[in-house]
């Protein structure tokens, strides 16, 4: 090897050394930034031998960031459905037996009011606490609509909040992933413009589920996780309009992508996971099918409390202790949309309302002297509010569109109810819990894989460092041997 070729290598190490010691102070500087993957300096041999700085690259590893994605879109969706369903149990007090306002607590009240008014007919303070606990069951079928619905509505605005923000993220994205393609095919540094478009499809994952498809010059293509395109190029668009007057028996709009139905009743290419997908599940599948329950807990009342002829003239089933508008007759075994927040106390019962209290007691609530029980007036009466005692664990059939059972009692059917949203709520929190630990294990494992190790930038520094000093020598050297050789030239 000549002089010239020698001092061509060290110098050229020289360089190659210095922009190596670049990309890891680069790396130092950034240690700590979420996200931020570690830098990495790309070296090769040009035909003199000579190191030569390639450009640069960044520490990847597809299968964490992918399952990462997966998971983020998991988490996502079952957050939503805990947090949901964690109100209406709050709401309602289903989990705290104590205390509860479902319709299941306060229909047991309601039997054992029934039951101490029976056995003394004739106390009228007796008969007031049973009306009032009446009132109790009507006003808990209420609040459970109420808050039911306004899950609904409260679901249907932040579905509309969700579409905003991925059309935003797809914005962004598209305007960055452009500059990295352009970028890319002119052998520009692009590293850290990768590492900001894989946290926005991160944040994506959170609000939709997706998949991705890398093309030449880094481009990446994005699709939902049922195969739908988000961003090919260019952004589609999210398309959602919020129902107005969402109410029991309301469906409510579906979300679409590029034209494409993507939630709700019928959806082609349903998405599978994201806080979009949790939300529109909430307020199309859990909530409607839990207010179904309620308003067939309401009918199963109606029916329960109803009065029949007791003349032996086949007068029709009337309503008796509970009713509803419009109600002519106890209503077959099918759902009423929203019945549970129609039912009321029958008014002629109602003193408040200008009924008589002692109906309760006697029958004819609805109907004519037919449908009176206590035919001789007698204070001491006690066979109709044995009947009313009973009238809540008596078997009827159920809609069976409410997902229960066809055949059961009414007070079992409102505890099968609250069993029913109960188990959904633990699966979603057992869901949450199990994703929130993947996301966070993920996570670490990724920036194990992918981020910036301050020990070993430190050592890479220093090597480059002792092989900087070593060129550094070398090259000295051969100067020194340069100015000898001109030296003896001279002379």
């Amino acid at each position: 090897m000549s002089l010239t070729n020698a001092s061509d290598i060290a110098s050229k190490s020289l360089g190659t050394i210095s922009s190596q010691l670049s990309v890891i102070s680069r790396n130092i500087s950034s240690a700590g930034t979420p996200g931020v993957s570690a830098k990495k300096a790309l070296v090769g041999s040009e035909e003199s031998g000579a190191a030569a700085f390639l450009g640069i690259a960044r520490n990847t590893n597809k299968e964490l960031y992918r399952n990462l994605l997966g998971a983020t879109a998991a988490q996502g969706s079952n957050t939503q459905i805990s947090t949901g369903l964690d109100q209406i149990d709050r709401a309602l007090g289903l989990s705290d037996p104590e205390n509860s306002r479902s319709p299941a607590a306060t229909i047991s009240r309601l039997t054992s009011a029934l039951q101490t008014y029976s056995a003394s007919p004739d106390n009228q303070t007796a008969a007031q606490l049973a009306l009032s606990v009446a009132r109790d069951v009507v006003s808990s079928l209420h609040e459970a609509t109420d808050v039911t619905q306004n899950l609904r509505r409260q679901m249907d605005a932040d579905m509309s909040s969700s579409v905003d923000t991925i059309n935003s993220l797809l914005a962004k994205f598209e305007t960055l992933n452009r500059d990295i393609v352009s970028r890319s095919a002119s052998g520009a540094d692009v590293t850290d413009a990768l590492d900001q478009r894989d946290a926005l499809l991160t944040q994506l994952s959170g609000e939709i589920g997706v998949r991705t498809l890398t093309r030449p010059n880094n481009d990446m293509v994005i699709y939902t996780d049922s195969g739908v395109t988000l961003l090919e190029t260019s952004a589609r668009t999210i398309s959602f309009k919020q129902t107005q007057n969402l109410a029991p028996g309301v469906a409510g709009n579906a979300v679409f992508v590029d034209g494409v139905q993507v939630t709700g009743a019928g959806a082609p290419l349903a998405i599978h996971a994201g806080a979009l997908q949790g939300r529109a599940q909430l307020r199309d599948n859990v909530a409607p099918q839990y207010q179904k329950q309620l308003d067939e807990i309401a009918r199963g009342l109606v029916v329960a409390f109803s009065e029949q002829d007791q003349s032996g003239g086949g007068g029709p089933t009337l309503p008796g202790l509970f009713t509803f508008s419009g109600a002519s007759s106890a209503p077959a075994a099918m759902v009423i949309d929203g019945l549970a927040n129609q039912v009321t106390i029958n008014a002629n019962v109602d003193p408040d309302q200008g009924g008589v209290i002692d109906r309760l007691r006697d029958g004819g609530i609805s109907g004519g002297a037919q449908y009176v029980s206590n035919t001789g007036g007698g204070a001491g009466y006690a066979t109709r509010l044995l009947e009313l005692v009973n009238a809540t664990s008596s078997s009827q059939s159920f809609d069976v569109a409410a997902g229960l059972e066809a055949e059961t009692t009414t007070s079992v059917y409102a505890a099968n109810s609250n069993g029913w949203i109960g188990a959904h709520r633990q699966l979603a929190a057992r869901g949450t819990t199990y994703y929130d630990a993947l996301v966070s294990q993920t996570t670490q494992a990724l920036s194990n894989a992918t981020g910036i190790n301050l020990d070993d930038q430190m050592a890479q520094m220093a090597a480059l460092e002792n092989s900087y000093q070593a060129s550094a020598k070398l090259l000295q050297s051969i100067n020194g041997l340069f100015d000898a050789l001109f030296a003896a030239i001279r002379n």
